[in-house]
């Protein structure tokens, strides 16, 4: 395999994001295929066995299994690396395994974390279940007040982890003063920048450390496969993460890191039109419903703060209504739009993120997140944005609203 013609980071440094995304960390066979070829393999031969020997000391470039490197999702990890301005990713097998292991890699007994209350269900349980397991204390804080973080740093604590915006209340984190006051006390902060991507917000522009994606959704955007991504300086990847996912294997399949390379391509067009989009529908639903929480509407509370490290809304939005019946008649009455647990699709999906995503938070931290049971999760997708209009307001109306 040889890189592309020009693929080294003194110019492709130069290039614009949508160029990123589609040329961004090509390598092509012998036969010049124009399109990223995928490869199936798990593992690699070797002409002699001192070649073997060799690689797996470290001393001969090369790729050794599938479970370390593949040529397919070398080049994913390369291309979204580009598009983050990180100096490495490593690739996983879905969002949730760049989390864990974006966290469980630096943290040990005996370390603290301080983790942002609002939250995607899961994340809360690798904070207030799974981490304290193993002897990492946290401490739960709302991360739309950066002196709350400076309030529960501790001498051990090494981590500041949260996602901006928050899933699904749309919390917003100021991210440049949160990342001064971790870099002013040596502790690594680690983005969840799923609902923005880098085509809309770039966390290490504002100083985080690392960021961590589920690419199942804005990046795949298609709703087709699971994937994960986390991004930081080489030595982190390399010194700090690399032994831990080769030894646990929360390998990306080439073939899914493949599909996703494919919607990179179309992430910049779509995430804009679907953030119009969503926009269009969240100012129909103003006024319409008890509250709308969207951060490019001048309503949401830290309406500046998103615009000025946001270059657009996003497509994912959530509303209120009174209470859960009035939420499942909403979504009973859908006829365009899907119910669905799913985010970054092109198609438009809605869920009741109390009964599904955060089903498995405790009650009382549900509502201390501003998960409320009359809360609504809307992500609007390529569709004329008047057909989801229409179809929201009559699912309205025959909700009583």
């Amino acid at each position: 395999m040889k890189r592309k013609a020009g693929q080294d980071r003194s110019i492709t440094a130069s290039w614009r994001p949508a160029t990123r995304a589609i040329r961004g960390g090509t390598a092509r066979s012998e036969w010049g295929e124009t399109s990223e070829a995928l490869f199936l393999t798990s593992g690699y031969s070797y002409d002699r066995a001192e070649d073997a020997a060799a690689r797996f000391a470290g001393e001969q470039v090369g790729m050794t299994y599938s479970r370390l490197q593949n040529p397919t999702v070398e080049m994913l990890e390369e291309r979204i690396s580009l598009l983050e301005g990180a100096e490495a990713c490593r690739t996983m097998a879905t969002g949730m395994a760049a989390m864990t292991a974006a966290l469980l890699c630096q943290l040990e007994s005996g370390d603290h974390l301080v983790g942002g209350r609002a939250a995607f269900g899961s994340c809360r349980w690798l904070t207030d279940t799974l981490l304290p397991k193993f002897g990492i204390a946290t401490t739960i804080v709302d991360a739309r007040d950066p002196q709350a973080f400076v309030d529960a740093v501790r001498p051990n604590t090494k981590v500041f982890f949260f996602e901006t915006p928050a899933n699904p209340t749309m919390d917003v984190v100021d991210l440049a003063a949160v990342c001064a006051i971790a870099r002013e006390r040596g502790i690594r902060t680690v983005v969840d920048n799923a609902f923005a991507t880098p085509a809309l917000q770039r966390p290490m522009e504002y100083g985080a450390d690392i960021t961590a994606y589920s690419a199942t959704k804005m990046m795949d955007g298609q709703g087709r496969v699971l994937a994960g991504a986390v991004c930081g300086t080489r030595s982190f990847i390399d010194e700090v993460l690399l032994p831990f996912t080769r030894n646990t294997g929360p390998t990306l399949a080439p073939f899914n890191a493949w599909v996703v390379m494919k919607g990179l391509e179309t992430l910049d067009l779509r995430i804009r039109r679907q953030s119009d989009n969503a926009l269009a529908v969240a100012r129909f639903l103003e006024g319409r419903v008890k509250r709308v929480n969207c951060p490019f509407l001048p309503s949401h509370p830290q309406h500046n703060l998103a615009i000025s490290q946001m270059d657009a809304a996003g497509p994912i939005f959530s509303l209120e209504v009174e209470d859960r019946p009035q939420a499942f008649a909403l979504l009973n009455g859908l006829a365009l739009v899907d119910i669905s647990n799913n985010i970054g699709d092109s198609r438009s999906l809605m869920t009741h993120p109390a009964s599904t995503t955060h089903s498995g938070v405790a009650e009382e931290k549900r509502i201390e997140m501003g998960v409320t049971e009359g809360l609504l999760r809307l992500n609007v997708g390529l569709e004329d944005p008047a057909d989801v209009i229409a179809d929201l307001d009559q699912a309205l109306g025959g909700a009583g609203l």
